[in-house]
């Protein structure tokens, strides 16, 4: 009678004609066993249908076969979290990314000095082989934890402290000078823009490069308003700016989602875009692409940004003496009806 009971790593080695510590090492990726033997056992493990167990795996390798993807600073749950296109990009990219090298990303919401430090310790106990971060604010303290603790982390944006991690980031000011060039180019002449939180570098970098760009062209004073990367703050920021600025004919919002809520506010106050008023945001989401009028956007290729960490990441994990590296992507403009 036929056994029911799933094959075992006895059963690939004995169809192999080779020992159980042969199978073993070649199943692990073991890289000294002899190419003959390596044909061998993974003949053996298409004949038998043996599911290799990936407890014991890990057990020999060393690797959980996982990796963290921690987001710290969020001040949200978790359905809040990946509702947010960034993060939800970011989420695809690795997930992608990481699908053919078998390795699998676990969410870490990390909003408190308590989960940063249980992040860590996540970590530490082999639950995940690295992590890799997206901090919010530039006084976060969970990238230097990471180093501190000696685990192989990568940053999605550079590091508000002087952190020696990988990251990945765009050219932020770049990008920003971008928008303020296609607004000048249309004829605008009383520009506003709204910024994002002052503590998060890249908002800062758009902010800068935005005003730096604006001064080349002759404008040296542009009216900001600070909203913190959320549609209802574009509506409250763009609110502000047309009182204390009614005849302004250009926006800069350093978001899809506040030019999004100005859209909406500028509506409201019967301008019409790009008609009265041009907009430009930032990032390319997929707000971007649903507002009436749709929405003309600097483009941050995010999916592929996490990928890229996620390749760094697997390289540390393989090599622990990498040193740190950075990786800079450049935006572009997209042109659609607002701008």
């Amino acid at each position: 009678m036929k056994s029911n009971r799933p094959p075992t790593l006895e059963d690939v080695a004995k169809v192999a004609g080779v020992s159980r510590a042969t199978a073993s090492r070649v199943i692990n990726g073991v890289h000294t066993v002899d190419e003959t033997m390596v044909l061998k056992v993974e003949a053996a493990v298409r004949k038998t249908g043996y599911i290799p167990n990936t407890v014991a795996r890990s057990l020999v390798t060393r690797k959980a076969g996982a990796i963290a993807l921690v987001i710290s600073g969020s001040d949200g749950s978790a359905e809040q979290v990946l509702g947010d296109p960034f993060f939800g990009r970011i989420t695809s990219g690795v997930v992608k990314s990481l699908l053919p090298e078998k390795v699998h990303p676990t969410l870490v919401l990390a909003d408190s000095d308590s989960a940063r430090a249980d992040a860590v310790s996540y970590v530490r106990q082999g639950k995940a082989d690295g992590a890799l971060l997206v901090s919010t604010h530039s006084d976060d303290t969970l990238p230097g934890l990471f180093v501190d603790a000696g685990i192989p982390a990568v940053l999605f944006a550079r590091p508000g402290r002087d952190v020696p991690i990988s990251y990945v980031d765009l050219a932020h000011a770049a990008g920003a000078a971008l928008a303020a060039d296609r607004l000048v180019a249309r004829g605008c002449r009383r520009v506003v823009t709204i910024a994002g939180p002052s503590d998060v570098p890249a908002a800062q970098d758009r902010l800068t490069g935005f005003r730096h760009a604006m001064a080349r062209h002759g404008h040296p004073y542009v009216p900001v308003a600070k909203g913190n990367f959320t549609r209802d703050s574009g509506e409250q920021a763009m609110t502000d700016l047309l009182l204390a600025h009614p005849d302004l004919d250009g926006v800069f919002a350093a978001n899809d989602l506040m030019a999004a809520g100005a859209l909406k506010i500028l509506r409201d106050h019967h301008r019409t875009v790009p008609g009265d008023v041009a907009v430009i945001g930032f990032d390319d989401s997929e707000p971007a692409h649903f507002t009436r009028p749709q929405l003309t956007t600097v483009a941050q290729p995010v999916e592929e940004m996490a990928a890229a960490m996620a390749r760094i990441l697997l390289g540390q994990i393989e090599t622990p003496s990498l040193h740190p590296t950075s990786v800079i992507f450049d935006p572009h403009l997209v042109l659609r009806e607002s701008a």
